[in-house]
């Protein structure tokens, strides 16, 4: 059996790359305090907010994605959210308005609470939890003039000492 020699340079070269293997298996990032996890929240070609309720920690963000045709909305219902970002309002355009592409929105929160969040083009519940017509902006009304199922959301911000 032949031993071959391997250069100093080259064993540093070896032992670099199977950390880096050795940390990537294990979901370590080479920085891994600047690491900012991003949640998704996705609407589907129909009208709904999945999933529904998410619950995260200060320091991440959540990530809007609109994979419908048509537009959706990002709206804070401030009667009830404690997390910061009250009075959003960010529109999400439809795949139709947008080539195919999907559209997005990033929010990140720094402090625990609650967002609680809605489609102003849907129905949505009101502080006694009554669905209530989307305001002066209109909506997606049917033939009957109903503004069909609230589309709504909640998202839980959990302080970094909290599980």
């Amino acid at each position: 059996m032949r031993i071959r020699q391997i250069s100093g340079a080259g064993l540093s070269l070896v032992v670099f790359y199977s950390l880096m293997l050795g940390m990537a298996s294990q979901g370590w990032a080479a920085n891994p305090s600047s690491e900012s996890r991003v949640h998704q929240v996705i609407i589907p070609e129909e009208d709904r907010f999945t999933p529904y309720a998410l619950t995260i920690h200060t320091g991440e963000s959540v990530q809007w994605i609109n994979q419908d045709t048509d537009d959706h909305t990002v709206v804070s219902d401030d009667t009830f959210t404690t997390a910061g970002h009250k009075g959003t309002n960010h529109l999400l355009p439809g795949t139709d308005k947008t080539k195919g592409q999907f559209s997005t929105f990033t929010l990140q929160f720094s402090k625990p609470g609650v967002f609680v969040y809605y489609c102003r083009f849907h129905a949505h519940l009101d502080a006694d939890h009554q669905p209530v017509a989307p305001g002066p902006d209109g909506g997606i009304q049917d033939a009957n003039g109903n503004f069909g199922t609230p589309m709504t959301g909640v998202i839980t911000v959990l302080s970094d000492n909290e599980d």
